[in-house]
């Protein structure tokens, strides 16, 4: 009997050991890889105001695979301005981190707590912001302009931004506010983030240009840029410039030349100017190097808005233009005295990036423009 017993025990024993390890070693070996959804790749234009940013900002957030924001460290500068943009670039480093991995609580150091979605800067240009779960209206498919979602996605709630982040593979962030890319390493080494830095630069010249026909848009962002500099007023402008070009100088050296292990393959210099003369081909190349695919809705999409009539003249107008000859407007209307201050403020960036000085006022009327942008 008792013998009996012994046996019985030894077998329900026998029995709950099996089960154990069939509900619960085996689910993690075979199901759990199965049910984990791949890691999101993180994506981050780099650049400086008035340098055909935005215009690439689009590129990637007209991707139905892409959460997009525009610049959302403006949020932090307009609220710690009385700081230079060096000690404002850990916030930045720490805002921009928290976003690519859909943590929208960071908002709350910058912004009301009845904030609603609406309040996000430029949240309109974000074809993620403007379509489900953020906005019931529109398709994830479809290419959506800001002034449409503008008028009828802004009064979802702020948390539908986190909610969205989410559902999506790829997030993409441009950014403007970072003059040293030393400072990205930190987000470059965080076994949480798969970062990849696109360097987008434009002609010092047509960037000053620009600059000079949206001057008051862009002041209270001169004035952190410059800091506590005294100069004379008339060569603030340059001293802005003189600063941006410096920063894309150290950040392409410490992108591609004696490169540590951790940005091999994650750092991708791309010039505004060859992005005009061959869209398509320069879009490809960027989502290529972002892992994404290039359909023809957008092929077509990207087409279309650059090969447009329109002049591209307001700020953080994305619309339809002759991108081409916009890129170039600059060298039939910038005076030569200011073109030579500029070449001299940014004469190493220019130098590097692949940008002829022009020694003369015909030479800048009339260099070609293969000339004038050729690879040194």
């Amino acid at each position: 009997m008792m013998k009996s017993r012994r046996v019985q025990v030894l077998l329900i024993l026998a029995v709950l050991s099996f089960l154990l390890i069939h509900f619960h070693f085996l689910p993690c070996s075979n199901n759990a890889p199965m049910e984990e959804k791949p890691s999101p790749v993180h994506i981050l234009i780099l650049s400086s105001w008035r340098s055909g940013s935005s215009f690439t900002g689009q590129i990637f957030s007209q991707h139905p695979s892409v959460f997009y924001l525009m610049e959302p460290a403006w949020h932090v500068w307009v609220t710690m301005y009385q700081n230079s943009a060096k000690v404002l670039h850990m916030a930045v480093r720490d805002l921009v981190r928290s976003v690519f991995l859909c943590d929208m609580s960071v908002f709350d150091a910058y912004m009301s707590s009845q904030k609603k979605k609406s309040d996000l800067f430029q949240w309109e240009t974000s074809r993620a912001l403007c379509s489900p779960p953020a906005c019931d209206l529109f398709s994830r498919s479809d290419i959506i302009t800001a002034g449409n979602c503008r008028k009828i996605c802004g009064k979802y709630p702020f948390s539908k931004v986190k909610e969205a982040c989410k559902t999506y593979s790829h997030v993409a962030i441009k950014e403007v506010r970072f003059f040293d890319l030393k400072v990205l390493y930190p987000l470059l080494t965080d076994p949480s983030l798969n970062l990849k830095i696109i360097h987008l630069v434009r002609d010092p010249r047509a960037v000053f240009r620009s600059r000079e026909n949206t001057m008051a848009n862009l002041e209270h962002d001169s004035n952190i840029v410059v800091g506590s500099q005294r100069t004379e007023r008339a060569m603030r402008p340059y001293n802005t410039m003189q600063v941006i070009c410096k920063s894309h100088v150290e950040i392409y050296k410490a992108g591609s030349q004696a490169i540590p292990s951790f940005l091999k393959d994650r750092y991708l210099l791309v010039r505004y100017e060859d992005i005009v003369r061959d869209p398509l081909a320069r879009a490809a190349q960027m989502y290529r190097f972002a892992e994404l695919p290039f359909t023809p809705q957008l092929k077509k999409w990207v087409y279309n808005i650059t090969h447009g009539k329109g002049q591209g003249t307001q700020a953080f107008d994305i619309g339809s233009r002759d991108a081409l000859r916009v890129s170039q407007a600059w060298r039939k209307t910038l005076p030569f005295q200011k073109i030579e201050k500029v070449q001299n403020v940014c004469k190493d960036a220019m130098h590097l990036l692949g940008y002829r000085l022009v020694q003369s006022e015909e030479e800048q009327k009339n260099m070609s423009l293969d000339l004038l942008f050729a690879q040194n």
